[in-house]
């Protein structure tokens, strides 16, 4: 090769690696906070291509913990909502979806903090800890009299201990895993029941764990019930009046899960006739927290230093990667869609999971000459989500073509990768 003909070659080599460094660097990403978020998730937004800030104009992502974000206007621009935690209850999910806004969270980055949780509250129920604690620091006796008064007072918290009685966990998802393990260790017998149990799930639950028929036989069989399910029509109230009065008399109900699974009126009332020896919950309302058997805990259960580091770097790496590479991991709405990145050109595209959408999507793209690299489509009930590598970037006109397909909820060609 002459050296006139090395030197054109060189110097297009280094137009088309600045042009990709001028397009790159073109793509800054803004993410708005509505909660305080673990400074160690923040940190995996690079700052020179990332703009984090709890006040930000057209944010492409949105980060939350408990903000309740279904009376607030959502701006046009956003791309997706990243949840640190589990529950989704707060952000309106129907809504984005619609919109071809997937909603991550973090299922499992707080299962050990509310593990712990719910394990100090059986403890704390089955022994009466806290009336007991309550009942000793009020004594006003004197030194000579404290003793004698003790002894007499302290038949009225007597409790049981753990081994051969019977736990039901309702739920085995990453934290009913968790704490079904944690209780055999603590020598109890354990019921867990999961219709939709995930294959993951299952390997990690011991093989010493029974499996029950339906929930009514779980709360039919069990001294404590433990209940770690989302929020959903179908669990609002799980724990109704017959199934509480199906316990074993003197049962103790824990609830760590979401405050409308449990029919509060049905437990008080199980309560008042000793149905019920106590009722353990982080969700606590004014009618629960007037009664002396009940164990009202400030929504405790992912406050730890650990479960926030956890759940924000969890979020923020899976925000990150929508936003760059256009996969999808840990969404409540979107379909888990992860397509390693062959090509520098990628359209995302959210549509509704119907026939004939994938070859419109094509044969828009074939239309305008491009070559299909590589390409992946996933479906989650009404959501299918295609993930396209081209040889060559869209046109204005391909993607407004493309946008204009009926079903179609959104169209995004992603950015060069870095």
């Amino acid at each position: 090769m002459s050296n006139e003909a090395s030197g054109d070659l060189s110097s297009r080599v280094h137009q088309r690696l600045r042009e990709r460094e001028r397009l790159t660097a073109m793509h800054t990403f803004k993410v708005q906070t509505l909660n305080n978020i673990a400074t160690v998730g923040l940190d995996r937004f690079p700052r020179d291509r990332y703009e984090v800030a709890s006040q930000i104009e057209e944010p492409d992502a949105i980060l939350l913990r408990s903000f309740k974000m279904h009376d607030v206007e959502i701006p046009e621009s956003v791309l997706c909502v990243g949840r640190a935690g589990a529950g989704t209850n707060n952000i309106p999910v129907t809504k984005l979806t619609k919109r071809g806004i997937p909603v991550f969270n973090t299922p499992g980055a707080n299962a050990n903090a509310v593990k712990e949780l719910v394990i100090t509250g059986l403890l704390v129920a089955a022994r009466n800890l806290l009336r007991a604690w309550d009942y000793t620091r009020n004594l006003e006796e004197t030194e000579e009299a404290l003793e004698k008064t003790i002894e007499a007072g302290k038949k009225q918290f007597v409790g049981f201990e753990l081994p051969k009685r019977t736990l039901g966990v309702a739920g085995l998802g990453a934290i009913g895993v968790e704490v079904a393990n944690a209780a055999l260790k603590l020598g109890m017998q354990v019921l867990g029941y999961d219709p939709a149990i995930t294959v993951q799930h299952a390997w990690r639950l011991s093989s010493g764990v029974q499996k029950a028929a339906n929930l009514d036989e779980l709360f039919a069989r069990s001294d404590v019930v433990t209940v770690h399910v989302p929020l959903a029509t179908d669990t609002a109230n799980l724990v109704s009046a017959a199934r509480i009065q199906s316990m074993r008399r003197g049962a103790v109900l824990l609830n760590f899960s979401r405050d409308e699974v449990v029919d509060s009126t049905a437990v008080i009332a199980a309560l008042d006739a000793g149905a019920l020896r106590a009722y353990v919950t982080d969700f606590p309302k004014r009618a629960l927290l007037e009664h002396a058997k009940v164990i009202c805990l400030p929504h405790l259960g992912a406050s730890t230093l650990e479960a926030e580091e956890n759940c924000a770097a969890m979020v923020a790496d899976d925000v990150r990667e929508f936003l760059e590479n256009g996969n999808v991991s840990r969404s409540v709405n979107f379909p888990e869609t992860v397509l390693r990145r062959t090509r520098p050109h990628r359209i995302a595209i959210p549509h509704a999971n119907v026939p004939n959408m994938v070859a419109q999507i094509l044969t828009a793209l074939a239309e305008q000459g491009i070559n299909i690299a590589d390409m992946l489509n996933h479906s989650r009930g009404e959501v299918s989500y295609t993930l396209v590598d081209l040889d060559a970037a869209p046109n204005d006109a391909t993607v407004e073509r493309i946008r204009r397909i009926q079903g179609v909820m959104a169209v995004r060609v992603l950015p060069l990768p870095l």
